[in-house]
């Protein structure tokens, strides 16, 4: 058997107590929200760049380590913000679509 006070203690046990405090603040004690017009959904509401967009892509894992490792190589070399994608926009700009072998 087991009684209220073994349940709370458990409970404080589980829980961060910072965790829940935010949690309730955020879904409980805020004012309320504007419902968005219809036909539009909250995302719409956002501004959205159009200057690029996000994609997903699959690389094999060999490609992807190769493509790491060049990142690291130029940021040991002082490009502090060299990443994977302004790697292969880099690698778009100089391609050469002469030399791009045909089995791709």
């Amino acid at each position: 058997m087991h009684n209220d006070e073994n349940i709370g203690t458990a409970a404080r046990q589980i829980f961060d107590r910072d965790e829940v405090e935010g949690v309730l603040k955020s879904s409980f004690y805020t004012g309320p929200r504007s419902e968005p017009s219809l036909g539009q959904s909250p995302a719409d509401e956002k501004k959205k760049p159009t200057h690029y967009k996000v994609i997903c892509i699959s690389m094999y894992t060999d490609a992807l380590g190769r493509l790491d490792e060049m990142v690291k190589e130029l940021k040991t070399r002082g490009y502090t913000k060299a990443n994977r994608s302004a790697l292969i926009r880099h690698a778009l700009d100089v391609v050469d679509l002469d030399t791009v072998p045909r089995g791709l």
